[in-house]
């Protein structure tokens, strides 16, 4: 199945989130859909580390949607 994994930013004041990244794959179903956005997560060169994700299916229907900062052991680097 084709999906679209959309990478944001949120605001714990007010649940506001900014895109900071979307990629388009093809997935079997939903486990590795969400292991493609954790691999991606990882991987993509994007503005900021994103903190959640969200998984859609080809007609746009939000099909999964989780933070995973934690999850996806990102590693922020040093913060100074």
């Amino acid at each position: 199945m084709k999906v679209v994994i959309e990478f944001y930013r949120t605001r714990v004041a007010d649940d506001a989130h900014a895109v900071v990244g979307r990629e388009t794959a093809e997935a079997a179903d939903l486990d590795e859909a969400i292991k493609i956005a954790l691999l991606l997560a990882k991987t993509l060169n994007m503005p900021q580390w994103p903190n959640a994700v969200a998984i859609a299916d080809a007609d746009g229907a939000t099909i999964y949607s989780s933070v995973i900062a934690a999850q996806a052991g990102i590693d922020k680097g040093p913060t100074s």
